[in-house]
C-alpha cells in the first residue's frame, strides 16, 4: 500500500511540474508584454500567476487584517520558505527585495526578474549605495516586500530583525513619514490538519537544505495552509528611529506566529 501511494505522489508530482512550466510559457511573456503596454502595472500578472501557483500547489491561505494601501508601503515578514514568496506574492502588489546571488539561480532568477524583483548586495561597503537605490524606490512610491532577518528560518520564532535594513525608511527621500506594515507568516496545517514539528521542514527551507529535493517533495505532496497577519502599519512618526522600527515590527512579527499556533494548538518543542 505505502509503494502504491508512492507512486501516486510521483504522478502527482510530475502532473504539477509539468503544469508548473506550461503556466510560466503561458504567463511570462503576457508579463512582459503588460510591462510595456502599462509600465503603471507592472504587478498585475505577476499576482495572477502566484495565485495560480498556490492552486496549483494545493496551498491555502487564511489571511487576518488588511494590507495598507497608503502608498508606498514596506511590507515586513518573518521568512521560513521560498514558498513565502508566492503567497505573498499572490497579495501584494510591491517588489520582493532579495540578495543579488537569487538573480544568478536557474530559472528562479529569471522569475524573480519577472515578478519586479530588486536585488541588492550585502556587503558592508554597498550598503549605503544600496540604501540610496531602495530609498528611490520607495520615492517612486513602489512598494517594497523586505525578509529583515536576512535569511529564512523554522518558522516557530522569528530570528533578530536587522536593524541596518530599516534605515531605508529612516532617511527617506521622500521627506514624509513611510508606512511600514509588519506581516506574520506561519504555516499552520498539512493536509487539512495541524502541521506538527516533525513535519515543519516539509514547508520551512532553511540551514543547509537543498532546494531541488525539497521542492520536489512541495511538488509531491504539498498541501499547506498558512497564516498570514496583517498588523497595524507603523510609521516613523510612530517610531522615531530604524532601532525602534525594527524592535516593534519583530515583536508584532512575532506576536502574531505565536497566535497562529496557538490558534490551532500546536505544540512548539
Amino acid at each position: 500500500m505505502e509503494k502504491i501511494d508512492d507512486i501516486i505522489a510521483v504522478i502527482k508530482g510530475c502532473l504539477k511540474v509539468a503544469a508548473f512550466f506550461a503556466l510560466i510559457a503561458l504567463l511570462v511573456p503576457v508579463a512582459l508584454i503588460y510591462k510595456r503596454i502599462d509600465p503603471r502595472q507592472p504587478f498585475r500578472i505577476p499576482i495572477l500567476f502566484h495565485r495560480l501557483l498556490l492552486r496549483l500547489l494545493g496551498i491555502r491561505l487564511r489571511v487576518c487584517g488588511t494590507p495598507s494601501t497608503t502608498a508606498p508601503v514596506l511590507f515586513v515578514s518573518n521568512h521560513v520558505s521560498y514558498l513565502d514568496v508566492i503567497a505573498l506574492g499572490s497579495l501584494l502588489p510591491a517588489s520582493f527585495v532579495a540578495k543579488s546571488e537569487v538573480a544568478g539561480w536557474p530559472l528562479f532568477g529569471f522569475l524573480a526578474r519577472v515578478q519586479n524583483t530588486v536585488f541588492i548586495e550585502r556587503r558592508s561597503i554597498r550598503a549605503a549605495d544600496q540604501s540610496t537605490y531602495l530609498q528611490d524606490i520607495l520615492a517612486k512610491r513602489q512598494n517594497l516586500i523586505l525578509f529583515p532577518e536576512g535569511t529564512s528560518s523554522e518558522g516557530i520564532t522569528t530570528l533578530p530583525f536587522k536593524s541596518s535594513l530599516f534605515s531605508i525608511v529612516e532617511n527617506s527621500a521622500l521627506n514624509a513619514p513611510i508606512t511600514v506594515q509588519p506581516i506574520s507568516l506561519t504555516c499552520t496545517g498539512l493536509d487539512g490538519f495541524p502541521l506538527l514539528h516533525e513535519e515543519r521542514a516539509q514547508y520551512a527551507w532553511f540551514g543547509d537544505m537543498t532546494l531541488v529535493p525539497h521542492l520536489w517533495n512541495v511538488f509531491q505532496r504539498g498541501h499547506f495552509t498558512l497564516d498570514i497577519i496583517f498588523h497595524p502599519p507603523l510609521t516613523t512618526a510612530d517610531c522615531p528611529n530604524r532601532k525602534i522600527l525594527a524592535a516593534t515590527s519583530e515583536k508584532l512579527v512575532a506576536k502574531g506566529i505565536e497566535q497562529s499556533l496557538a490558534r490551532h494548538s500546536i505544540v512548539i518543542k
